[in-house]
């Protein structure tokens, strides 16, 4: 297991995000915290995630994200392996 950090950027249209929760709900299992930002005036809206998985499950989940058009998306990975508790 890792520990990750996943930062999501919507930038511009904001209809994207109903798809941005549908994605992260189907990982919800891995989620271990989700903080939002929405920036109204600038038409910006920033999640960070918290991620406890394997490395696949990691990639996959910021590969799907980082798919969606108006979204961005940058992980930090640590290297350590963490247990599961």
């Amino acid at each position: 297991m890792k520990l990750a950090v996943i930062g999501i950027i919507i930038n511009g249209d904001r209809s994207v995000a109903e798809n941005v929760n549908k994605i992260l709900s189907s990982y919800g299992d891995f989620i271990v915290c989700r903080m939002g930002v929405p920036d109204r005036v600038n038409n910006i809206y920033v999640i960070s995630i918290i991620v406890r998985a394997e490395l696949e499950v990691i990639s996959a989940l910021s590969g799907k994200l980082g798919r969606l058009s108006s979204v961005k998306v940058k992980s930090a990975i640590t290297d350590a392996d963490i247990n599961e508790n």
